[in-house]
């Protein structure tokens, strides 16, 4: 056996790892959009619920305590499968915990909205699923990596924090609609940053495939928050 036969078996070996890490990796990433969809569908039916259902609206503002009950226990639920990963990847144990997570996140979205106008809501989500949507395709196609700027991503959000602080005691319109604009801004950022970190391939940095929970658990998050943000642009846009 020459030097080329042994140049050869490793191309091949080579190039089977990557067939077979670029097979497990877009498994992943149907397994993660596939919980993402059944989260974003309960969330949509919750959200339903509360804004064509006035029994529904009316007990949820006659016993605020199940919405502190649900806000608690998303609370709960995000520290837990964030912080302890052996939770996050036991089955079925990590897909109950995202299903009531999510069922949790649908009340509180569902009695957010119900403050709002039906328009306003309709718009919000059609604005959020053309931007998630579009945001997606880019992260996909681009060749700049933004898995790197993790720190950055970090600190945007530290002064997105700081400045929602200020807005609890300065009341004020056009400072209320630069609020809404830098977080939609922020976490439609946060969308691309996850999906690469998604993706692996030549990416910095990048999620393991069995963090499936957790992929799905970060772009369900980013999609919330970037609904919320343009339903209080559009809001504060109308008063």
């Amino acid at each position: 056996m020459n030097r080329n036969d042994n140049y050869e078996r490793f191309n091949e070996n080579e190039s089977a790892i990557l067939f077979s890490d670029k097979t497990i990796r877009r498994g992943f990433i149907r397994k993660v959009y596939a919980l993402l969809l059944a989260q974003l569908i309960v969330t949509c039916i919750f959200i339903t619920i509360f804004l064509y259902v006035p029994e529904v609206k009316l007990a949820s503002r006659q016993y605020p305590g199940i919405y502190i009950a649900a806000l608690v226990g998303t609370f709960v639920l995000i520290i837990a499968l964030t912080c302890f990963e052996g939770l996050r990847r036991k089955w079925p144990l990590n897909i109950i915990m995202l299903g009531v997570f999510t069922l949790f996140e649908g009340w509180l979205l569902g009695s957010i909205s119900s403050y709002y106008g039906k328009d306003e809501v309709l718009m919000a989500v059609g604005i959020t699923t053309i931007i998630v949507f579009s945001l997606s395709i880019f992260a996909f196609q681009t060749k700049w990596d933004m898995t790197g700027c993790h720190m950055f991503m970090f600190v945007a959000l530290i002064i997105l924090l700081i400045f929602g602080i200020l807005c609890i005691f300065i009341r004020n319109r056009i400072l209320s609609i630069v609020y809404s604009s830098l977080g939609a801004l922020i976490f439609s950022a946060y969308i691309i940053f996850d999906t690469q970190m998604m993706m692996g391939g030549d990416k910095k940095y990048s999620l393991s495939p069995e963090e499936y929970i957790f992929a799905a658990l970060t772009l369900y998050l980013d999609i919330v928050n970037l609904f919320l943000y343009i339903l209080q642009l559009i809001n504060h846009s109308n008063n």
